[in-house]
C-alpha cells in the first residue's frame, strides 16, 4: 500500500472533528472573523458582550467537555481549509446519559452518511450500497474536545478569553489556546455562552495564520433529536452489503515498536491493527494514535514494498494536516500523519524503533 493507500484505508483526512476545518470568511456566518493575528501575535475577537470572569485551561476544557451531553442539537457545519477547499454536512446529535449518538451526512462531494454510537461507527455509501463498519475512540465526536489520560495540557497551552462573537446567531466566548513550545499549533475556539459547545474553530500557525477553520453555519439547539431514533436509523442496512474489516486492539510494544523518548506532551491514546480490506485480512497495517490533550498524531505501519514505497521520504500537507512517509527498516514503512508541524512529525519518526 503506497502512502495514498493508506490515507484511503483509515480516512486520515476525517481528523476528529469528522473534516479538515475551515475559514468561515467565505460563507458569512454574520461573526466578525479576524483571520490575522493581532498586534503582538495574539489573535482578536469583536466584543459583543461584556467578558465573563475568566477561566484556567482546565476549567475551559470540563466546560467543552459536557457540552455534547447538555442538549441534543442538529445543524449544519460547513469546513474549509486554507487551500480553498471546502464541503459541508448536516449534524444531527443526541445522548442520554449512557449513549451518544451522530448522524453526520455530506451534503457536498461523494454522498455518505456516517453514524456514531458512542464508539461504534456506520459509514453509509448510498451508491454502492455499502455499509463500512468500525469502531473509534468515543472522544472523536465532533465537536468534543478529546479527553486525553495522562496529560498536562497547561503545560504546553496557555488559555486566553480574547472576547465574544455570535456564530449562527449565538453569544459565543471565543478563546485562544496558545501554544508554549514549537511542536503544537494553536486553537482559536467558538465556545456557547450557555451550553459550553464548540461552535466553531480555529487552527493556527505559529505566526498566527489560520490553517483550518469549521463552524456551525446553521445550528438549532432544541431540536427534537432522540437516541433512540438515531439508533433505528443506524440500524438500517436492509438492502446494503455490510464491509467489517479486521480491527484487532494492540500496543505499540506488543507489535514490537516503541519511542526511544517520549515526543513532549504527546501519550499513546489507543493502538490497532486494521485490515486493509474486508476481503484480505491478512494485509493489514498497525495505527497508534498519540496526543496531547487538542493535538493528535497518527503512525501507521506496514510491510515496506519496493514495487509500491519510493526510496525517497515523502512529505505533504493540506492545511493542519501533515504528512511524513519513509523507510524506517530493512522491512518496514511507516506514515506519521498529524495535525502538527512538520518538525513534530520528524521527532516522532526519529524517535520510532524496533524493539524486537
Amino acid at each position: 500500500m503506497n502512502t495514498l493507500g493508506v490515507l484511503g484505508a483509515v480516512g486520515i483526512f476525517r481528523n476528529r472533528w469528522l473534516m479538515s476545518w475551515w475559514m468561515a470568511v467565505a460563507w458569512g456566518l454574520g461573526a466578525s472573523v479576524a483571520l490575522a493575528a493581532a498586534p503582538g501575535g495574539a489573535p482578536s475577537a469583536e466584543v459583543v458582550a461584556a467578558a465573563p470572569a475568566e477561566r484556567d485551561m482546565a476549567q475551559w476544557v470540563e466546560r467543552m467537555h459536557g457540552a455534547p451531553c447538555r442538549k441534543s442539537y442538529a445543524g449544519v457545519f460547513v469546513v474549509m481549509s486554507a487551500n480553498g477547499a471546502m464541503s459541508s454536512s448536516r449534524i444531527w446529535h443526541a445522548c442520554d446519559g449512557l449513549q451518544q449518538m451522530e448522524r453526520v451526512e455530506s451534503l457536498s462531494g461523494t454522498p455518505r452518511t456516517v453514524f456514531r454510537r458512542n464508539d461504534e461507527v456506520r459509514t453509509f455509501l448510498p451508491q454502492a450500497r455499502v455499509v463500512r463498519t468500525d469502531r473509534r475512540d468515543a472522544a472523536g465526536l465532533f465537536p468534543r474536545v478529546p479527553v486525553v489520560s495522562g496529560t498536562s495540557m497547561a503545560q504546553f497551552y496557555t488559555s486566553h478569553l480574547i472576547g465574544q462573537e455570535r456564530v449562527a446567531g449565538f453569544a459565543s466566548d471565543v478563546v485562544w489556546f496558545k501554544p508554549l513550545d514549537a511542536l503544537r499549533f494553536g486553537y482559536r475556539l467558538w465556545v456557547e455562552r450557555d451550553t459550553g459547545l464548540v461552535v466553531k474553530l480555529q487552527t493556527l500557525a505559529l505566526d498566527g495564520r489560520v490553517l483550518e477553520q469549521a463552524a456551525f453555519s446553521e445550528l438549532d439547539l432544541n431540536a427534537p433529536v432522540r437516541v433512540e431514533q438515531l439508533s433505528r436509523l443506524m440500524d438500517s442496512t436492509a438492502g446494503y452489503k455490510v464491509v467489517a474489516p479486521a480491527v484487532v486492539k494492540t500496543t505499540a510494544q506488543a507489535e514490537g515498536w516503541a519511542l526511544r523518548q517520549p515526543v513532549a506532551g504527546f501519550v499513546p491514546v489507543s493502538c490497532h491493527r486494521r485490515a486493509v480490506s474486508a476481503a484480505d485480512d491478512a494485509q493489514s497495517l498497525l495505527q497508534c494514535l498519540y496526543s496531547d490533550g487538542l493535538a493528535s498524531v497518527s503512525l501507521f505501519l506496514e510491510p515496506f514494498d519496493p514495487q509500491r514505497h519510493p526510496a525517497q521520504p515523502q512529505v505533504s500537507g493540506m492545511g493542519a494536516t501533515q504528512l511524513l512517509a519513509q523507510r524506517v527498516s530493512s522491512d518496514t514503512w511507516l506514515t506519521v500523519v498529524g495535525e502538527v508541524p512538520l518538525q513534530t512529525l520528524r521527532l516522532f519518526a526519529g524517535q520510532l524503533e524496533r524493539v524486537r
